[in-house]
């Protein structure tokens, strides 16, 4: 699968194989700053291997307006499915399209050559080495105080996971605790303790409301809310999120939100 992805991916919780494809080609402005791939231009695919044999690939690409079209069209002739169109960042340019990915069968590796085919049809760079983690210019302590759980330093970023209490499933299958039911927090510095924030909360449909109410009350712009899966129960909603201030500040703006959903902190690893 690495071969056929083009780069070596990582166990995550001893069950997902998950490979990163950060789009360090573009440089993209949002709001007068300038994303880091880490924080919004990340690709990320997943592959879980189940006791039939077979495998589940779900993955979120980063694409660029141009792209997209023979992106989409590349993985209906390979039999990568598409759950979900949308975009994570407001006034964005260039124009950047998130599109969510999905196949099951017996083949991981002609899954992940499908896969592979539409990512040659983007600007996606070659592997790269990772780079060494260092300080963030963000009062992290101060942050996971009010978050209740330790984040981390990943590429430039300060992020922090939460997962679904709920067995999810995808059809008859079982999504592995974090897959395809995270909220994400990711925080890039921008100096003095400043950072911008883009996130993504899941939620069921009866909690969608107060999260809503609670980030706009907090001042958190809401960029989108769509669906990720096609088949999953409990039904899961997604909503993306933008804001940029003070670390500790916006900590506290989204603790709201997290608090009307039925989450805990993910397991790191």
């Amino acid at each position: 699968m690495a071969r056929a992805l083009g780069r070596e991916g990582n166990m995550l919780r001893g069950v997902i194989y998950h490979t990163g494809f950060p789009r360090r080609d573009l440089h993209v402005v949002s709001e007068g700053v300038n994303v880091t791939p880490g924080l919004a231009l990340g690709t990320h695919v997943a592959f879980v291997r189940y006791a039939d044999g077979s495998t589940m690939l779900m993955g979120d690409v980063a694409v660029t307006e141009d792209e997209l079209q023979r992106v989409t069209d590349a993985w209906l002739a390979h039999g990568i499915g598409q759950t979900a169109l949308h975009k994570h960042l407001l006034s964005q340019t260039p124009d950047i399209w998130w599109t969510h990915v999905h196949a099951h069968g017996h083949d991981a590796v002609a899954m992940a050559r499908g896969l592979r085919a539409g990512l040659d049809r983007t600007g996606t760079p070659p592997a790269q080495p990772p780079r060494p983690s260092a300080p963030v210019d963000l009062d992290t302590a101060g942050m996971e105080a009010v978050l209740g759980t330790k984040g981390t330093v990943e590429d430039g970023l300060y992020k922090v996971l939460f997962v679904r209490r709920e067995t999810i499933t995808d059809g008859h299958l079982i999504l592995p605790p974090g897959l395809g039911s995270t909220s994400a927090f990711n925080f890039q510095p921008l100096g003095g303790g400043r950072a911008a924030l883009s996130g993504d909360c899941a939620m069921l449909a009866d909690e969608t409301p107060a999260v809503l109410k609670a980030l706009r009350r907090g001042g958190i712009k809401l960029v989108e809310l769509h669906n990720h899966h096609l088949a999953e129960n409990p039904r899961l909603f997604f909503t993306h999120f933008w804001a940029v201030g003070d670390g500790v500040a916006l900590a506290r703006a989204v603790r709201p939100a997290l608090d009307a959903t039925n989450f805990v902190p993910s397991p790191t690893g």
